[in-house]
């Protein structure tokens, strides 16, 4: 790491503007800027006084250690758990701060460390007078400003399960939006929080609410497994990812018209004429029951729009469209249970 990313680093760290930085060192803001772009570097003189402000030492600053690699990190990692087993927690533990203290700049090995000793201390029954856990808490906090995600996310979720198990619910809650809102754990965690402090309703809507979503991007997926299949001319595996789709939406309690789309396909894709037949009458007479799943228990709390009128007769008149298409559904034009069942939905 350069110089002027430590300071950067640590400059965030310790929770300084660039302004306050310059203002107690006796320089100005830009010439703190100019340093941590790297476009300039500090006078010598202010090393010192730049580590003492930052907290860190100057072997830090200067980053005179390499960052490690991913095989010598594992290495120290796998020597820590071997000793862990044969040695007293204590002994074990100060060698792993050394360390830390000889790569302060590793985000990776800090947390390894971190996530490997707090677990040994949860599990040898470490009681918390020891100050383990808080020393374990100033390392992930330490690397929430790491450029690696993944490292800042792991660091997060674990502040987050620290303070849970402490109880201090309203500290693991502000490390939740360290995880992007998109990402589900998120949610998960935010569910348990919930439950932990008594907001039941609120953790039930929070998990139906993943549940929902899961049926949505498992569905997502096992539709595009069957497109593969298909391109891949594998129409008996096809056939069973169809199986599962049905039973998937039969398993979150979807409703009927999600059981029978996922199959509609297939049936036309083989020519089916019976079958497709069958499932076309089947899915339009269900296109009014398409937001049942509103009523399952699966999903009680949560808030959905309403189905209006406007909408299924405009599915309906859409699914009529695409079930008149020459290329997908041409078979059928000539049969006399398709003309009977076309005129009754004109």
């Amino acid at each position: 790491m350069t110089l002027g990313k430590v300071i950067r680093k640590y400059r965030k760290i310790r929770n300084l503007t660039q302004e306050e930085m310059a203002g107690r060192l006796g320089v100005t803001a830009p010439a703190v800027n100019k340093w941590e772009n790297e476009n300039s570097y500090p006078d010598i003189t202010l090393l010192a006084p730049i580590a003492r402000l930052l907290d860190i030492s100057l072997d830090t600053l200067l980053s005179f250690r390499e960052e490690l690699t991913m095989e010598e990190i594992n290495e120290i990692i796998r020597e820590a758990d071997s000793r862990l087993e044969k040695e007293p927690y204590e002994e074990v533990f100060q060698w792993a701060k050394k360390k830390i203290e000889q790569y302060p700049n590793c985000d990776e090995l800090i947390l390894d460390i971190a996530v490997l000793f707090d677990a040994q201390s949860i599990m040898k029954n470490i009681p918390e007078e020891a100050g383990y856990e808080e020393y374990f808490c100033s390392l992930y906090s330490r690397v929430l400003n790491s450029a690696d995600e993944t490292i800042r996310i792991r660091a997060a979720d674990a502040l987050v399960g620290c303070y849970m198990r402490k109880k201090e619910y309203e500290k693991a809650e502000k490390y939740l939006t360290y995880f992007s809102i998109q990402n589900p754990e998120r949610k998960r965690k935010q569910a348990q929080i919930y439950a932990e402090t008594g907001k039941i309703k609120e953790a039930y809507r929070a998990y139906e609410e993943l549940l929902f979503s899961d049926y949505q991007r498992i569905s997502m997926e096992l539709h595009g497994m069957y497109l593969l299949a298909l391109q891949d001319k594998d129409k008996k595996r096809a056939r069973r990812l169809v199986e599962k789709q049905k039973e998937m939406a039969r398993c979150f309690e979807m409703g009927r018209y999600y059981e029978i789309s996922s199959g509609l396909e297939l049936a036309a894709a083989e020519k089916d004429t019976a079958a497709t037949i069958a499932m076309i009458e089947e899915l339009l007479s269900s296109i009014g029951q398409i937001g049942d799943f509103r009523k399952s228990f699966l999903y009680e709390h949560m808030k959905f729009k309403e189905v209006k009128k406007e909408f299924t007769e405009k599915l309906r008149e859409n699914l009529l469209k695409c079930f008149r298409d020459e290329e997908s559904y041409g078979f059928l034009k000539d049969d006399e249970r398709w003309k009977k069942l076309e005129a009754t939905f004109r």
